[in-house]
């Protein structure tokens, strides 16, 4: 598979519509897209001309009535459109009718993925992913309403009950709108740049105030593999990645010696151990940076790094901007 990337510029997404789709959820990704339209136009210098369409697709290319009852206008049908981003917005509905309402978007959702296209879906539009069968054996989760409708409909599937967003092949999950936000900026930061993703999530995040930590994005797919020992390795480090400790003793207490540790690890994930935790504690960092007042010193110490200095180095090289860089984008948010 192909996965679109910033030297291949985003042209287009892809929002569907069907009856019964929470106009919210919608158009809260609409806006999100079309801000970042507008910010990645200027960037490249075309004034107020998006750089990229927005689009709201539905099966038959007519309006649909949203759960509130109000008529939602479409702008091409599924086939009419290569996007290079899928969204699935929250629906209200028995899905079963959805399925018999709207066959074409199961073949539709499962060509798109092969082709490479990214699929995000929020709450409910998980169902639709993962009736496709692109979730078998993968990690996702989705509105807590619903779990165990989805636990009985798709029992292939991962289901995570205490994540807010998953990730896993190209394939993003958000449990409900807060989490649907975060989403969308990490989507935004994935397909536009760091540079439009801090602008959009400046204009539009600097009041929400959540009941969770958001979790980290992007590891997901790091996941796709079948070494226990390792997966269990990952979760250790997503929860004590700010602790001091030797990688040795790491591997010895799973029974491994460092040298295979470290080959095993690379090969299951692709990243060697030492950069994939930096990556953890990195992105960190950046929620820190953009949602309190710490200094930057304390935020080094929070994330497992002493010497501040080194610790601005390793962001530099990781987002191309400093920490007091990454954090003037979120100006507003922390007056």
């Amino acid at each position: 598979m192909t996965q679109p990337s910033l030297s291949s510029p985003l042209r287009q997404v892809a929002i569907l519509a069907t009856d019964g789709v929470i106009a919210s959820t919608l158009m809260q990704a609409k806006d999100f897209f079309h801000m970042a339209s507008l910010r990645d136009g200027r960037r490249r210098g075309q004034g107020l001309t998006p750089g990229f369409r927005t689009s709201i697709v539905a099966p038959d290319n007519l309006p649909v009535t949203s759960f509130s009852q109000d008529r939602i206008a479409t702008d091409a049908t599924l086939s009419a459109l290569r996007p290079q981003l899928i969204m699935l917005p929250a629906f209200w509905g028995d899905f079963d009718q959805m399925l018999e309402r709207y066959p074409g978007v199961i073949p539709w959702l499962q060509e798109e993925h092969a082709r490479g296209t990214l699929i995000s879906a929020e709450a409910t539009g998980v169902f639709w992913i993962a009736a496709a069968g692109l979730l078998d054996g993968r990690e996702a989760t989705t509105y807590w309403r619903f779990f165990d409708e989805f636990s009985q409909r798709f029992p292939r599937v991962m289901l995570s009950r205490d994540k807010h967003i998953t990730d896993a092949d190209n394939i993003y999950c958000a449990a409900g709108v807060t989490s649907g936000c975060d989403l969308s900026i990490h989507l935004i930061e994935k397909l536009c740049g760091s540079q439009v993703s801090q602008a959009v999530a400046r204009d539009t995040l600097y009041e929400v105030q959540r009941s969770y930590t958001p979790g980290v994005i992007g590891f997901g797919g790091q996941k796709l593999h079948q070494d226990v020992a390792i997966l269990q390795i990952q979760q250790w480090l997503e929860e004590h990645f700010a602790e001091k400790f030797r990688f040795e003793d790491v591997a010895s207490q799973h029974g491994m010696s460092i040298r295979n540790f470290m080959r095993r690890f690379q090969s299951a994930t692709g990243d060697k151990p030492l950069h994939y935790l930096q990556r953890l504690r990195i992105e960190t960092a950046k929620n820190l940076l953009s949602t309190t007042r710490r200094s930057i010193k304390t935020i080094s110490y929070d994330v497992g790094y002493d010497d501040a200095s080194f610790f601005a180095r390793l962001f530099r090289q990781h987002t191309e901007l400093s920490p007091n860089q990454y954090r003037r984008q979120f100006q507003q948010q922390l007056q």
